[in-house]
């Protein structure tokens, strides 16, 4: 796989500097690095959870503890595409290059619910992080450039968006939504039953805050973003850059160290 280029499966940061031979955005690869080891963190554990090393048992979708760090972590993730698309429009990213990264996250997409179905039958993924990001990644595509190329009133009107994206699954549901099929939009009356749920909205709202910080950043805090960063986070903002293969590839190696565990110590596979 080529390295990664755009978001969290968004990696523009990185890779569409070098591209441009402009600064090297190290710091927002590490802020992407930090996300994706506090997800492998939460995925072991969940794995840990379902093959019963835990006691008690722990409810992942229902636990505060738990619920509450999901959000996060997908909050860091939305953020991190946001700015990595803002780095993208910034570097006049090609037609060519968005549709090749999108074609990737797309597919993965389709590869993690042929998985899940596999291994959760019932509550296999239809729509998780990286159907919504692919989804997002083309309104986002279409809308940001406009909205940024108009200054403070397309700032305005982004975060409008944005505000609106976050708030309207509050005030508007309806039952039509609450199918695996439609399920997507995120107006739903009640949660579909599924090991993993990133709607668009309102998860729109956080990537389009992503990419007005990242575009604001650029403009007035640039080294906030760009630069080195510190020798001890550098495996940080290393892993940052390959976020794509790190998600398609953590739960596979995560789930055949803890089976091999039970095989090696109880016979058991």
């Amino acid at each position: 796989m080529n390295r990664d280029e755009v978001s969290k499966p968004a990696d523009s940061g990185s890779a569409v500097s070098r591209a441009a031979g402009a600064d090297r955005f190290e710091r927002l690869d590490a802020l992407r690095g930090v996300a994706i080891v506090w997800m492998a963190v939460f995925h072991f554990c969940f794995d840990l959870n379902y093959f019963g090393y835990f006691d008690p048992r722990q409810r992942f979708q229902f636990d505060p503890f738990w619920t509450v760090q999901r959000t996060c972590i997908v909050t860091l993730f939305l953020l991190c595409a946001g700015m990595g698309q803002a780095l993208a429009i910034d570097a006049g990213q090609s037609a060519r290059r968005f549709w090749r990264r999108w074609a990737q996250v797309a597919g993965c997409a389709v590869l993690v619910s042929a998985g899940s179905a596999i291994m959760f039958p019932k509550s296999w993924i239809s729509f998780g992080v990286l159907h919504g990001i692919a989804v997002m990644l083309l309104i986002v595509r279409w809308g940001a450039p406009r909205g940024l190329a108009r200054g403070a009133r397309g700032y305005a009107a982004l975060l409008a968006v944005a505000l609106a994206a976050l708030l309207l699954p509050r005030l508007v549901q309806h039952p039509w939504f609450d199918s695996r099929w439609t399920a997507w939009v995120g107006l739903v009356t009640r949660l579909p039953r599924t090991e993993d749920f990133v709607p668009v909205l309102p998860w729109l709202g956080v990537m389009l805050g992503g990419v007005v910080l990242g575009h604001a950043l650029l403009r007035h805090r640039r080294h906030w973003l760009a630069g080195t960063v510190p020798t001890a986070v550098r495996p940080l903002a290393v892993l940052g850059t390959w976020s794509l293969s790190f998600y398609m590839l953590h739960q596979p190696v995560l789930i055949g160290g803890i089976r091999a565990w039970r095989w090696w110590t109880t016979g058991q596979f």
